[in-house]
Formats: structure tokens, C-alpha cells, sequence
């Protein structure tokens, strides 16, 4: 214990140190600077070519731009994230070494580990495949509105394990890619708004049906709208005898996301067109009856 408490023993450990990191420090610092900047030229080099991708979907009429964006926004965002994993494993191994430990029995260690707890990670890996299927398919991007598992909302991240979904209201909802039963893709390609015009049995299909079909065309002549329409208006016909209405079915393709914009615009324009025709949309009506020995509740209109 007394070598310990001497001054002598303290001189010769800082020596110790110091000259460790007079010989080693340059070494770790310049690891740690090609770290960082490899993962930098990662990120500009990955922005680049998602540029000028985008920019060639762009002059290609044939391709649709936005569908090109969200597909390589996601590839690049999962192949960044696998760079980056790379990285930091070559940097570890190297600090290693700089340390003096040897790597070989770590590495001999760890693919044994990595067997065992394979066996054990059965679901971690079956969230890894189903991810990159999910990719190699492209079946939903980063941007998409989908429903997974019953739950709709923006796709805001998708990795290897995970999809992150906010929904209308704000939650974020994190779902394992290996435990995804249903997914429904409502902004892949193109997108589609469907409506189901209740119109009193009185009027003449025909007539409500050359007002949605005008209304339809004025909506897709409009700057501001029309350029997000792919197509003329659907409009199918006659589609339910319901209690109190007769339901006319019409569609309109839109560019992905756009669908509730221009529904909304839609019904606007429409109600507006109908109230000026004087078509009548009906509601529910309920007759009363009392019964006939009932005197006390008839109701009586007199007029003064």
C-alpha cells in the first residue's frame, strides 16, 4: 500500500499516460475525423444523387416526379442509416486495436453470440425481413397516407425494424414491420376520390348527372386545382335506391394526397350548383303516428 501513497508512483503512471497519448492520441483523433467526415460525404454524396434523380423525373413526362421523391427519399434514408452502422463499426475496431486489445477473439466471440442470440431474436429478424421485402416491393414510401393494421396516417419514417405513422390528430403510432397484417396504400401512383350523391327521388338522374359531370369539368379547368387532376370526372350513374334518396356514384383521379382537397372543393362547388338548379338533397324523414284514441295530442293548424 505504500508504493501506492509515494509521489513516485503517481509521477511514473502520469508518465505512463502521457506518453500513451502523445503516441496514440494523433491516431484516435484522426479516426474520429474520418468518422465524421466520411459520414458527411455519406450525406452529400447521397443528396446529390437523390437531386439528380429527381431532376430527371422531373424532365421525364412519363414518370411521375413526386412518386420518384418519396421512393428515393426512402432508400436513401435507409441506406444512410446502414452507412452509418458501417462507420462506427470500422471506427470501434480501429480504436480497438489503438488500444491494444485484440480483435480476433472479439471477433470469434461475437459470431458465436451472434448465433445464440440469433436463435433467441427470432422476431427481431423476421422485423428485418419483412422491412426489406417491404422495400425491395415498394410497397408504401416515406410521405405515403396509409392504413396499417387499421390505423391511418402519414408515413414519416420507415426503417429496417420499424414504420413510424402520425395520424390526423397528431399521434405517432410505431409499428414492428414484422407484425404489419394489413397495409393499404392510399397515395401510391395516383389517388381517387369517390362520391356517393344523394339526390331526392323526384329529380331527374340524368339532369344531376350533367350537373356533376359540368361541375367536374369547371373543377378541372381551375388553375389552382386542375393541375392536381389526372382525369375527366367518372361519373357512373344510378348506383343504390337508399329509404329516402337515389345515389349517384362519381369519381375523380387525382395526384397522390390530393384527394380530400379537391373532394372538398368538389362538394363545395356542387351544393352551390345544386341549390341554384333546385335539386333537392333530401334527409331523413320520420312520420308520427299517435294512434286513433290518442284525441288529446292531434295537432290542429289554424290559420288567423
Amino acid at each position: 500500500m505504500e508504493k501506492y501513497i509515494e509521489g513516485s508512483f503517481w509521477e511514473e503512471l502520469f508518465r505512463i499516460i502521457l506518453n500513451w497519448l502523445v503516441s496514440n492520441m494523433p491516431g484516435i483523433i484522426v479516426v474520429f475525423i474520418i468518422l465524421f467526415v466520411a459520414i458527411w460525404l455519406l450525406k452529400f454524396f447521397l443528396k446529390r444523387i437523390s437531386k439528380i434523380i429527381i431532376s430527371r423525373a422531373h424532365k421525364n413526362v412519363k414518370t411521375d416526379a413526386s412518386e420518384t421523391e418519396k421512393r428515393i427519399n426512402t432508400l436513401m434514408g435507409i441506406v444512410l442509416g446502414i452507412g452509418k452502422i458501417i462507420a462506427w463499426i470500422i471506427a470501434i475496431i480501429i480504436l480497438l486495436e489503438k488500444f491494444g486489445i485484440d480483435i480476433r477473439p472479439i471477433l470469434a466471440g461475437a459470431g458465436i453470440i451472434g448465433l445464440a442470440v440469433g436463435f433467441g431474436a427470432q422476431e427481431l429478424v423476421r422485423d428485418f425481413i419483412s422491412g426489406f421485402f417491404m422495400l425491395l416491393e415498394n410497397q408504401v414510401r416515406t410521405g405515403d397516407v396509409a392504413i396499417i393494421n387499421g390505423t391511418g396516417g402519414l408515413v414519416e419514417k420507415i426503417e429496417m425494424r420499424t414504420i413510424t405513422l402520425r395520424d390526423f390528430s397528431g399521434v405517432v403510432h410505431v409499428f414492428q414491420n414484422g407484425k404489419i397484417n394489413s397495409l393499404s396504400n392510399m397515395t401510391k401512383e395516383w389517388s381517387a376520390m369517390v362520391f356517393d350523391m344523394g339526390v331526392a327521388y323526384k329529380e331527374d338522374p340524368d339532369t344531376v348527372m350533367a350537373i356533376m359531370s359540368e361541375i367536374g369539368e369547371q373543377l378541372r379547368k381551375d388553375p389552382k386545382f386542375g393541375p392536381r387532376i389526372l382525369e375527366p370526372i367518372e361519373v357512373f350513374g344510378v348506383n343504390e335506391f337508399a329509404n329516402s334518396a337515389v345515389v349517384i356514384r362519381a369519381r375523380i383521379k387525382t395526384k397522390p394526397i390530393e384527394q380530400w382537397e379537391i373532394g372538398r372543393e368538389y362538394r363545395k362547388r356542387l351544393k352551390k350548383a345544386f341549390d341554384q338548379k333546385g335539386i333537392e338533397i333530401p334527409f331523413p324523414h320520420t312520420t308520427i303516428y299517435w294512434g286513433e284514441k290518442i284525441d288529446a295530442l292531434k295537432i290542429k293548424n289554424e290559420k288567423n
